[in-house]
Order: C-alpha cells, then structure tokens, then sequence
C-alpha cells in the first residue's frame, strides 16, 4: 500500500480490527519511510446497479458522492461519522438486496430521504426541500407537519 503522505511503496499494518457487522476491516498502517499512520478499508467489491437519471443517463453508483449528499444535509448536525456509516451501508445493502441491474435515481433519493428521516428530522428537511424541488413556504410546511406527527 502506498504511503498517503510521502508516496513510498512500503507500509506496515500495525492494527486489523473487522467491524461489528463483519462488513468490512479496518486497517491501520505505518510508512517505513516517513513513519507517518493512516487507515484502510478493505471491503468486498460488490456490482452495485447502475443509476437512472430523470434525463435517462446513466451513471455509476457513486459511494463519495452519497456520503457527500448525506454530509451536506448533516452538516452542524449532531450525527456522527459512524451513524453516517451505517445509513450507507444500509443503502447500499437495500440496492444490493433488490437485485436489479439498474435503478432510478428517485429510488435512491427516497432511501437517502428515509435513512435521514432516522437519524435527524432538521437534515431530512434539508435534503427533503432540495430533492423535491420546493417552489414555496407551503411546501416545507407540509413537509414539517409531516415530520411532527
């Protein structure tokens, strides 16, 4: 493994711990040349489907740009890294579990919007408002009574 920080080719693993769930290790490792630490993640490498977009593109499955979706509508929100974690491996195991080769892009907004939902009803109204495209007060209203009850 390449060293992040210097770009030396060796690296030594100093720690390996699995994850609760068995999903994925987590490795720690130290550059021979700089001595400078830094984590991995080795996970299975599974085929998500791709995306279908409202024009009819189609893209890949993008994990960054989830967690980037996700981080922005958490963001100064008291949520933390591993509760966001989890909800991405939620997702990605509700795509994986239906079995199709593509799906549309609303799907996996209502799976972000429900995953939200748990964890923080102010980030859920955030990511809610922009995906749905609110054009008025009205809109988040309804969306905050929604919330509420």
């Amino acid at each position: 493994m390449k060293c992040p920080f210097c770009g030396h080719a060796e690296t030594q693993v100093v720690e390996t711990r699995v994850s609760e769930d068995g999903d994925f290790i987590r490795r720690r490792r130290q550059c021979a040349q700089c001595g400078k630490r830094f984590t991995t993640y080795e996970r299975p490498d599974l085929s998500f489907p791709a995306i279908v977009k409202k024009d009819g593109r189609r893209t890949d499955y993008d994990r960054a740009k989830l967690r980037a979706s996700l981080m922005l509508a958490l963001r100064k929100r008291p949520v933390s890294t591993e509760q966001v974690d989890a909800a991405i491996e939620r997702i990605e195991e509700k795509l994986l579990a239906a079995g199709a080769r593509e799906t549309p892009s609303a799907r996996l907004g209502e799976l972000v919007m429900r995953e939200l939902k748990k964890l923080d009803k102010v980030a859920y109204v955030r990511f809610a408002s922009v995906y749905r495209s609110f054009e008025d007060v009205d809109d988040f209203r309804a969306l905050v009574e929604e919330v509420r009850r």
